[in-house]
């Protein structure tokens, strides 16, 4: 399979701590693919240079053959890449389905968007179309701040999918939930998946990760230590040793 996104010797420092180190990166166009790695490693520093919430010092980040190193998150996301966040960012004081259409016009530009005001109804039903998918349908008129943890995390995505990304990059999405809905949230990645969605998944749920990711990348202090199958990564004793012998080198603002 040819390379969606391709990231090439990306290095980044906060002040003294080097978040990353020459990370390189291959996310297949139709994979499923797992990031992990000790706290520490950078796997959320790199997500953050992917999607250009941060510049990195040097390297490359292309998507879709197309160089989109030191690109505006907005126009990252213009260009196909969705992604969530490891703490939820969802508008809690309106609705289930507006914050729905929050995100449908984002696909326009925030500007046009909010100056637009009212959504049409092809974009009421995409919006409850992705909703019903992820099971909160009949939650759409409640306000966003009475879902659980892990129904945020499913708003989340749908929120991501009304914007039909090319790649999405879910950054802790097993984190914190109950498994009534992590087994949701995998079955559901696995069913866009085979819709032809392309996944780039930070996880520290290692069952989560092995289960449904075709690739798995390990990173260790901020740069790729190995890439394989999950089997062949589960088996690396350079791995093992990455998570029981590594010390942190971070928190995870910085190297997650």
């Amino acid at each position: 399979m040819s390379s969606l996104i391709e990231v090439r010797n990306v290095a980044k420092a906060f002040g003294g701590v080097r978040a990353l180190d020459g990370a390189t990166l291959n996310v297949a166009k139709g994979s499923i693919t797992g990031l992990i790695g000790p706290n520490g490693s950078g796997k959320t520093t790199l997500f953050n240079v992917i999607t250009g919430y941060v510049k990195a010092d040097s390297g490359t980040v292309s998507f879709n053959g197309q160089d989109i190193t030191g690109a505006r998150p907005d126009a990252v996301f213009a260009l196909g890449v969705g992604r969530t966040f490891q703490i939820t960012r969802i508008f809690s004081r309106i609705s289930v389905l507006e914050n729905m259409l929050v995100a449908s016009q984002r696909k326009e530009s925030w500007i046009r968007g909010l100056t637009r005001g009212m959504s049409s109804a092809e974009e009421i039903d995409n919006a409850m179309t992705w909703l019903h998918f992820v099971g909160l349908g009949a939650k759409s008129h409640l306000e966003a701040g009475s879902l659980s943890y892990g129904q945020r995390k499913l708003l989340e995505l749908a929120y991501i999918l009304v914007a039909n990304p090319d790649v999405i990059l879910l950054d802790e999405p097993a984190g914190g939930v109950n498994l009534t809905l992590i087994n949701d949230i995998s079955e559901k990645i696995q069913a866009l998946n085979e819709q032809g969605k392309t996944f780039l998944i930070v996880e520290h749920n290692m069952e989560f990760v092995m289960k449904i990711c075709h690739s798995v990348t390990v990173m260790h202090q901020g740069k790729d230590l190995t890439e394989g199958s999950p089997e062949q990564v589960r088996s690396n004793p350079a791995v093992l040793d990455a998570y029981l012998g590594g010390a942190d080198e971070g928190d995870d603002e910085v190297g997650a």
